[in-house]
């Protein structure tokens, strides 16, 4: 969807200081009656709604957490401005000095449409542009105040409101499909593999076995890369230890996993798993890779991890304690009838997805085209 033919012949120039308003107002964190607060981590990038929230009273917060915003108010995230955190407020609470509390002033726009313009790129390319600091770069508030942009009048800013928050919505519909998908591939799991407590199966009609039993010593060489290696574009998909997914490409087909395909790679310092049937490249330390013995279907146990919930142990890491962790010990073909039900369940999940990077994409190329 484009809306490259909108006229903006008649928009005027305009300082975002002159369609948003900071809010200063100070609470006392140990005598006021709110009892949520939003920290820089409760604030995802490029999105619009709180999601998490903290309470207060429930660990020391510091001299920062001050603020008082109110329903409606946005919140902004002052440093690291390129992280895009913006977010609507739809509950009173408290945040930190350095999270912007903003009103919109409804003399000059439709409110609702002032979260978008700070979502726009051209207003985060100003903001970084303006910033102050090289660890941990901020923005002041006269810096952001002083952005020029063009605006259009207010029935036109209520018809791209509705436009934009429409978008939104596609978005949130498709978050909230997503999130009943994954439940019900959850219960399918337990259905399926039997219920798991602290890495731990339990059902006496099932045999179990260790998992240290079933994974082979892999030798194979495997190539990493540091991220200054990682290219846009190439043959070879790099997989970052953090998330386990490819976070680049490269051309170093030397680095190239070589042992027998598929396997799993299981961050050491997370719980992330993946599932891979292609060759790739590891993009730093701290990811094992699980091949496995004849007896167990690699997808198989791929799915059997994800069935387990680990807690950490001290000094242990997740790995040491996954090798100890028992599954069910099905025969083959029941090993595959388990993978083909849960593949069409993961599928699903990857489909909705894609389609949720795609509306998300949509919505910002929106925002970009209008402002």
């Amino acid at each position: 969807m484009k809306i490259d033919n909108i006229d903006k012949s008649s928009w005027k120039t305009i300082t975002f200081g002159e369609v948003a308003i900071q809010q200063k107002e100070n609470v006392d964190i140990e005598t006021t009656k709110l009892n949520k607060y939003i920290a820089g981590e409760h604030m995802a990038s490029e999105d619009l709604h709180i999601r998490q929230w903290g309470i207060v009273g429930d660990g020391y917060l510091g001299p920062a957490f001050i603020r008082k915003f109110q329903k409606g108010d946005i919140l902004y995230g002052s440093r690291r401005t390129y992280l895009k955190k913006v977010t609507v407020a739809d509950f009173d609470g408290i945040t930190s000095n350095t999270t912007f509390v903003i009103k919109a002033n409804s003399k000059n726009i439709v409110p609702e449409l002032l979260p978008f313009i700070m979502l726009s790129d051209n207003f985060t390319e100003h903001s970084i542009k303006h910033s102050k600091g090289s660890v941990n770069p901020y923005i002041n508030w006269k810096d952001i105040a002083n952005y020029e942009f063009l605006f259009p009048s207010k029935e036109e800013q209520a018809c791209l409101a509705e436009l934009l928050w429409a978008a939104d919505e596609v978005v949130e519909r498709n978050l909230e499909v997503k999130e009943k998908l994954e439940f019900a591939f959850y219960r399918k799991r337990i259905e399926l593999l039997g219920h798991c407590i602290n890495g731990r199966y339990f059902d006496e009609t099932k045999k179990h076995i260790r998992i240290s039993n079933i994974l082979l010593n892999d030798k194979s060489n495997v190539g990493k890369v540091d991220t200054t290696e990682y290219l846009s574009k190439g043959e070879i998909p790099i997989i970052d230890q953090s998330s386990n997914e490819i976070a680049g490409y490269s051309n170093r087909k030397e680095l190239v996993y070589s042992g027998s395909l598929p396997v799993i790679i299981f961050g050491d310092h997370t719980i992330n798993v993946k599932y891979i049937d292609y060759p790739f490249i590891l993009g730093a330390d701290g990811t094992k890779i699980l091949c496995t013995n004849e007896t167990i279907n690699c997808k198989y146990l791929y799915y059997c991890i994800k069935n387990l919930s680990l807690i950490p142990q001290g000094y242990r890491r997740h790995f040491s304690i996954l090798r100890e962790c028992n599954i069910p010990f099905l025969p083959m073909y029941e090993q595959q009838k388990v993978v083909k039900i849960l593949d069409t369940y993961e599928g699903q999940i990857k489909n909705i997805e894609k389609h949720i990077i795609r509306t998300q994409q949509l919505k910002s190329t929106l925002i970009n085209q209008i402002f």
